[in-house]
Order: structure tokens, then sequence, then C-alpha cells
């Protein structure tokens, strides 16, 4: 009879965990890790994952330290890799390496590019481990979960939706002579914060103005990373004071308008030495066309135009890309989305700027056949070069490399070549049926 009874009640809590996630998590945070990993264990995979990333993210970290390496790898095998890396951002860096190690490579490289920042920016600053409440929660509630977490430099709380995007704080005095049953909702005020990639001038800035002791700091999409608090900021003001006195020698890490001209030329030759190298290859690919060039010489007149072009289109599409790259907007595995939009916009863009240089080629040399060819030309590199834009960069960060020192010297050549090719490369293949000559 008792084995009948533990059987009934597990299969009605795993059909209210399965038909009540949100719910279910929120009853769940007042277990221990304990007995949430017995019942998250008895779940179908996409049930436990349901209620998982809806537990509090301090019960999820001492979740993740108990858990076995399965289940681990089953919860996070499909999880928003930025959500990951919030979540794994608050464990040391060993254990973040042993976890990553039982994903798939380019799940754990994704996660890792989100947990690394670089060290001028508020994310390299932040402390990951913040409480966040929702606005429907209690002042009770607050209370409840701080007496449990234990911590005495806890000055203000932060308020976050479902999705974790901030919504605004409450400072934990007024929480102390608060009605119990008051909502967070009505008590909250407006939180000033900080974007992750934002430099150490603009957090002082944001500080000075704002006179606060810490501030959070949020991805691209509002979402709450982490706090800088007030000791962090007091090394990020000593830091940035050196680095002004440094700059006024021009000791800085990278170039700067004050750096020795030695310098400058140690930073800039070796990249204008590659951009040689890559202009002849171009003149390789001109070169293989010299009879076409002969024959039909107001061709060489056009040369430019055609490179220019697709050079601005690819120019544009790596912009975005990098840009994306940078306030980590996209992702690697996201390539082949950024990629197949760059095309449709390189192929747009080309066709209205081949109908306009098809026009003025017909007009100023008078031959239907050049018009022609150079605004397929024209379609042909500018779909390339978009393509290329945005494949580049994605490409070097896949490879570990930073998109930003390479990526221009590559998608110049990249662009060059398919501009001369496709335009020299047509007018050869269509001279005669065009009468070109």
């Amino acid at each position: 009879m008792k084995l009948k009874t533990e059987i009934i009640e597990s299969e009605l809590r795993n059909e209210y965990f399965s038909k009540f996630p949100k719910d279910a998590a929120h009853t769940l945070d007042l277990f221990s890790a304990e007995i949430v990993l017995k019942y998250l264990a008895e779940l179908k995979v996409d049930n436990a994952r349901d209620i998982f990333f809806q537990l509090t993210p301090e019960l999820i970290t001492e979740l993740i330290l108990n858990m076995d390496d399965a289940l681990f790898r089953e919860l996070f095998f499909k999880v928003n890799t930025h959500l990951a890396a919030r979540l794994l951002s608050r464990l040391d860096k060993n254990k973040v390496t042993d976890k990553l190690s039982l994903l798939p490579d380019l799940i754990s490289r994704e996660i890792l590019d989100f947990l690394n920042y670089k060290e001028d920016t508020a994310g390299y600053l932040m402390e990951t481990n913040v409480i966040t409440f929702h606005s429907d929660n209690l002042v009770n509630d607050v209370l409840t979960r701080i007496r449990k977490i234990g911590k005495r430099n806890i000055m203000v709380i932060y308020v976050t939706d479902e999705e974790g995007k901030l919504l605004g704080k409450v400072p934990i005095q007024l929480i102390a002579i608060s009605n119990p049953t008051e909502k967070l909702a009505k008590l909250m005020g407006a939180a000033p914060f900080i974007n992750a990639m934002g430099t150490r001038e603009e957090i002082l800035e944001a500080i000075e103005k704002e006179d606060l002791l810490q501030i959070p700091v949020t991805d691209i999409n509002n979402i709450l990373l982490g706090i800088i608090r007030n000791d962090a900021l007091m090394s990020a003001s000593k830091q940035e004071i050196t680095e002004n006195l440094q700059s006024m020698f021009g000791a800085g890490k990278e170039e700067q308008a004050l750096s020795k001209w030695t310098f400058a030329v140690r930073k800039r030759l070796p990249w204008l030495q590659v951009n040689l190298a890559t202009a002849f290859l171009a003149s390789m690919v001109v070169g293989l066309f010299e009879e076409t060039i002969a024959k039909i010489t107001i061709l060489a007149i056009f040369l430019p135009v055609v490179a220019g072009q697709s050079g601005n289109t690819g120019s544009q599409a790596l912009a975005v890309t990098i840009r994306g790259l940078a306030l980590k907007e996209i992702r690697i595995s996201q390539w082949f989305r950024v990629a197949k939009k760059e095309i449709m916009v390189g192929f747009v863009n080309g066709v209205a700027v081949a109908l306009t240089t098809g026009t003025i080629v017909y007009f100023w040399t008078s031959s239907l056949g050049i018009a022609i060819v150079i605004a397929i030309s024209m379609v042909i590199s500018m779909l390339i070069a978009g393509f290329a834009g945005a494949i580049i960069p994605i490409g070097l960060k896949a490879i570990g490399q930073d998109p930003a020192t390479s990526s221009s010297i590559i998608l110049t050549t990249v662009t060059d070549i398919c501009g001369f090719l496709s335009f020299l490369g047509l007018a050869s293949l269509l001279s005669s049926a065009l009468g070109i000559v």
C-alpha cells in the first residue's frame, strides 16, 4: 500500500512539474539542492530543463556543483549559450573549465566567448553573483531569501523580468521598512546601468553622474549580467589615472596619438607589407586578362568602379558583423543566418547599383555590351562581397583570432579579386556575343 501511494505521489508530482514548470520552480526554490536534484532526475529532459532554468541563480549554482556529469550535459546541451554563460560565471574558473569540457566544442566555445571580456570593459570588472527578484515578489520573499543567503554586503536588490531583463532596483533600507506583503513592482525605482562592453571611462562617468556605490551591468538586450561594486570601481579609477599618465608619454598597450614613431612603425609596417602582397595578388588577376584589356582598353577605366563598389559593400557587412561579435549580439553558430542576410543585402543593392552603373556606362561608351557586362559583374561582386564581409570575421573568431586585426586585409583581397575576375572574366567570355569588340 505504501509503495502504491509513493508511485501515485510521484506520478502526480511529475504531472504537476510538466504542466506548470514556472510554479514548480518557485516551489522547488524552497527545497534543498539534494531534493531538487532527485526530482529533476525523475523527469524527462525537456521538463527538467524547463524547471531548472527558472530556479533562482543561487540554487542553480548549488545544483551545478552537485549534479552528475550526465545530468549537466542533458540540461545544458540545448541551452541558450548566453544564459549558460551567466549561470556558469558564478563558478570559479577551474569549475567552469571542467563543466565546459562536458559540452560539445562549439557550445563550450560560445559560452566561453560570453565569459571573456577585455580588461578595459565593464564585463571584466563586474561581479556576477548578483541577487535578483521579479516584480511580483513580495517584500517577505526578499527578506526570507536574503536571510537564507546570509550576505551582509547587499545594499540594493535588482528586479528583472522572466527573461532576466533589468526592470529596476529597490534599496535594502526600503525593503526593511516596507509592509511584508508589498510587491516589489510598487517599490522599485529606475536603475542606471552600464553595458558590458562599456569602457572604464563610461563606468566612472555613470558613477559620478548618478552618485552610485554600485552599478548593474547589462548586455545589448538589457539582460542583467552582474554588478560593479565600489571596490572594483576604485581599482578602475586607479588604472584609468595610470593609463592617462602613460598616454602622455605614448606608453599605452596599443598605439595612441602620442605614441613614439618607432612604436607606430612597428605596429603598422607588418600590415602594410601584407597589404602590399595582397595588392600584387590582385594585380596578377588583372594580368591574366592583359590580352582582353589590350583589345578593349576602356575596360581599364571601369576596374576601380567595380572594385570600389564591391569593397564598400564588403566593408559595410564587415563593420556590422564585427560590431555584432564585439557586442555579443551574434554567436559563431549563427554564421549562416548572418551570411544569408548579407547575401540578400548584397544582391538587392547590387541590382540597384548595377542599373545605375549600366546606364551611366552605356551613355559614356555607347556600348550596350560593356554596360551589360559591368552591370552583371556589379551584382556578382557585391553579392560575394557581402557574404565575405560577414563570413571572414566569424571565421577568424571561430579559429580563435581577433576579427578586428586582419579582417579588412583579407576582405580587400577577396573583393578586389572577385571584382576583377567577374568584370574582366565576363568581358572575355561575352565580348563576341555582345559585340564589345
